[in-house]
């Protein structure tokens, strides 16, 4: 009759328990089944320089326990608003990408800048600083979010 030794009936057995009190732990803490919980405070939006196209910068926090992906967003009726990242293409040149999506960290932020991440808004809306537009982010988990951005002088 074969027996299987008892090391190669222990290693699973001590294995599995371990997972066990990990996960028991990690729900005790309250981390199980947290969903995203995303709040956004007012962006910005840059006054045109241009004809082409502005930009718009938002701050999402996620306090939840899980992450969740922004996967568009709507702008103001008559302008076409999109995710975009800007991308150096060499020789101290840089471009604009279409991008379709970007995670918000569980217990963190996703923090759009001038040189990363932005909503880029076509054709740009006549601004004045102090107005404000407003936008609706879309995402993978969560209900679409309505948030207003400031225009600011592009720097400010």
């Amino acid at each position: 009759m074969n027996r299987p030794s008892v090391p190669s009936v222990v290693v699973p057995l001590l294995t599995a328990l371990v997972t066990l009190g990990v996960l028991t732990a990690w729900t005790a803490a309250g981390n199980a089944g947290r969903p995203a919980r995303l709040s956004i405070p007012e962006g910005r939006v840059l006054i045109p320089s241009g004809t082409e196209a502005t930009a718009a910068f938002f701050t999402l926090r996620n306090t939840g326990g899980a992450d969740d992906v922004l996967t568009g967003v709507t702008g103001p009726a008559g302008h076409r608003a999109m995710l975009s990242r800007t991308v150096d293409i060499g020789h101290n040149a840089r471009s604009m990408a279409m991008v379709r999506a970007a995670t918000v960290p569980a217990g963190g932020a996703l923090t759009m800048t001038p040189t990363t991440l932005d909503v880029m808004v076509s054709p740009p809306p006549r601004l004045a600083p102090g107005d404000r537009l407003t936008f609706t982010l879309h995402f993978r988990d969560s209900p679409p979010r309505t948030v207003r951005a400031r225009a600011v002088r592009p720097g400010g």
